[in-house]
């Protein structure tokens, strides 16, 4: 008791007047709540955080997909490359990992840049439910398709190539008369007459399809009101032979009343 009236450290923040004085970790206590122990090692994250076998598992993952990506980006770097070496030795196997989904070109930019739309028609001679043979009118396949895909914000791949790249494989494998180069040109004959199986197949045919004849329609991309230049913009066709379709030429689901003539 000292002689002021106050008592030995009751002063303010003293233990008397309720003050708490900060004391260190004490050992053996657990850590607080969030962190490791003072002087423990902070825990390991990531992939260090998992049991052995799962690293492995994890490692040889990661591995794999840098695999393939590198793998990836040499074959479409060979795709755009100028003819080399490498693609004279391998280009079966550039081609096979490219087409179709990884295709790579320079159209829309120089030196030759696209400028023309080509549309794909096609039009059948088919037997009419009243016994007479009859022929549609020509049906723009192309438009189909970008009706598909306008206003798409996830258009699909078949509607964006399947129709494209068949007629693109029909002009490399046949001359300026239509004659087929080898198999490939047979293939590509067949292949549009499988495409066209599929359209008519929802135009509500009364009778079954004989035959079938595509042509394409490319107009020219007028030019900017700016500009002085003239272009004719009226369609050029290039108008195929007719075919005769047998049960070959349907694909899987595509009845239009065909595979019951055929049997």
């Amino acid at each position: 008791m000292r002689s002021d009236g106050h008592e030995d450290g009751a002063g303010v923040g003293g233990p008397a007047s309720g003050g708490s004085v900060p004391r260190g970790p004490v050992p053996g206590e657990p850590a607080p709540a969030g962190g490791p122990a003072p002087g423990e090692p902070a825990p390991a994250a990531g992939i260090g955080a998992l049991a052995l076998p799962y690293q492995v598992v994890a490692a040889i993952g990661l591995a794999l997909v840098g695999v393939f990506a590198c793998v990836h980006l040499a074959m479409v770097f060979l795709h755009v490359a100028p003819a080399n070496t490498v693609t004279k030795s391998h280009g079966d196997a550039v081609r096979w990992w490219t087409f179709p989904e990884f295709e790579q070109n320079w159209r829309l930019f120089a030196p030759n840049p696209l400028q023309q739309n080509v549309a794909v028609e096609v039009r059948a001679e088919y037997l009419a439910a009243d016994g007479q043979r009859r022929t549609t009118e020509w049906i723009d396949m192309t438009a189909q398709d970008a009706e598909e895909i306008r206003g798409n914000l996830f258009p699909s791949h078949v509607h964006q190539n399947q129709l494209r790249r068949g007629w693109d494989f029909y002009l490399g494998s046949h001359d300026a008369d239509n004659r087929a180069s080898g198999v490939r040109g047979r293939l590509a004959e067949q292949y549009l007459r499988r495409i066209a199986m599929q359209r008519l197949d929802g135009e509500g045919l009364d009778g079954p399809v004989q035959r079938v004849q595509l042509r394409s329609a490319s107009r020219s991309i007028k030019a900017p009101e700016w500009s002085a230049e003239k272009t004719d913009t009226r369609p050029v066709h290039r108008v195929l032979p007719w075919w005769t379709i047998t049960a070959a030429d349907l694909p899987e689901g595509v009845v239009n009343g065909r595979t019951e003539a055929l049997r």
